[in-house]
């Protein structure tokens, strides 16, 4: 192989392994993200399934999907609580 190959190879790696680790931080929060809010829509999911005996639903808006993707299984306990308490 031709030295100005190799050299170019190994730049190339280089470049790789650095916006690899430049863009790695983003991405695990935005999957935390993502996995926070498939778990928050799973519980609302489960709270509607049980809370229709007992005429309890809370909606599926963008403001809910944000607070339960930030918060998580806190953030759907806190929607549960502001919803018992008359504020949503």
């Amino acid at each position: 192989m031709n030295n100005r190959v190799i050299l170019t190879f190994i730049a190339c790696i280089a470049i790789l392994i650095v916006f690899g680790k430049y863009f790695s931080f983003p991405l695990r929060k935005i999957l935390k993200l993502i996995g926070n809010s498939v778990l928050g829509a799973l519980i609302i999911f489960l709270i509607n399934l049980v809370g229709t005996s007992f005429e309890f639903h809370i909606g599926f808006s963008i403001v809910n999907s944000v607070i339960v993707g930030i918060l998580g299984v806190p953030g759907a306990c806190l929607l549960v609580l502001l919803k018992i308490f008359g504020i949503i």
